[in-house]
């Protein structure tokens, strides 16, 4: 497999950060191969090539990284198996000889950030530090393009995330930056960077740009955690999950997802999007 395809290989392609990033590889004329759970939904490029793999089959993605030197790794669907499946994907990708990986981890990574899945994160990027391959590492904040997902029925966002800030970071913008550290991996090796929008934002300030933007009443609720989890408990999820949805506004609350970087425009030249100019682009 190693003498046909690609020695960069990109996974996620099916998602957005995943496709985003694969499409500006092509834009670039750079050949990849692309790891797909479903590679029927794999988009086609030029160059290019789809090789079935998904991150709980050790054997597939052993095979699938055969000859890979540099592998773009988009964190797995949330999922309760889900760090056993990145640990599992990256003994693979140790065992088929992948020099480096680029790995989409969370802002604030670390064994007891608040946000519960970040500690899974965490989890993977210190079996990636033990494993001899170089590393980047791309801790994204929250997403700016979820933030109006955030919104229920009623147009109240509501989770106990107080007067905290968030510097979300546009998923275009971590695209640019995963491309751009495929096309020069060598000037991004052993290097971590928190992926940020330009500004940082309360949740009441995201309502007030929502209404501004849709022209739809917004607003915030500052839940109690109690009041959080039972809000949250119409929908039947597991646990795991349901604490993951609360922590996010938690982390909120604790100061976590604070802080404005320059590392999207260090690494690509360009200002990450705002809220308002990412609403500007997806409501027009």
């Amino acid at each position: 497999m190693s003498d046909s395809l690609p020695a960069i290989a990109v996974t996620g392609v099916t998602g957005a950060i995943g496709r985003m990033t694969a499409d500006a590889l092509a834009d670039a004329g750079v050949p990849f191969r692309m790891l797909a759970r479903t590679p029927e939904r794999a988009p086609r490029y030029p160059g290019s090539a789809v090789v079935a793999a998904s991150y709980g089959d050790s054997d597939a993605a052993r095979s699938a990284l055969d000859g890979v030197e540099t592998l773009f790794m988009v964190s797995a669907a949330e999922n309760a198996e889900r760090l056993a499946e990145h640990l599992a994907f990256l003994d693979a990708a140790q065992d088929a000889g992948v020099r480096h990986i680029v790995y989409t981890s969370f802002f604030g990574a670390a064994p007891d950030a608040t946000f519960t899945l970040a500690r899974d994160h965490y989890a993977t990027e210190q079996r990636i530090l033990g494993s001899g391959m170089r590393h980047t590492f791309l801790r994204d904040n929250l997403y700016l393009d979820f933030a109006q997902e955030l919104v229920g029925d009623d147009g109240v966002i509501r989770g106990p995330a107080g007067d905290g800030r968030a510097a979300m970071v546009a998923r275009a913008d971590v695209a640019r930056v995963a491309a751009a550290v495929l096309l020069d991996p060598d000037a991004h090796a052993d290097v971590t960077y928190d992926l940020t929008g330009p500004e940082e934002l309360t949740l009441a300030e995201v309502a007030d740009k929502l209404s501004a933007h849709t022209g739809r009443v917004i607003s915030f609720h500052d839940e109690t955690i109690p009041e959080a989890y039972e809000s949250r408990a119409k929908w039947g999820a597991p646990d795991w999950q349901t604490d993951a949805w609360v922590s996010t506004y938690t982390a909120i609350a604790a100061g976590e997802l604070a802080g404005v970087t320059d590392h999207v425009e260090r690494v690509t030249g360009r200002r990450p999007l705002s809220l308002d100019e990412l609403l500007r682009d997806t409501l027009r």
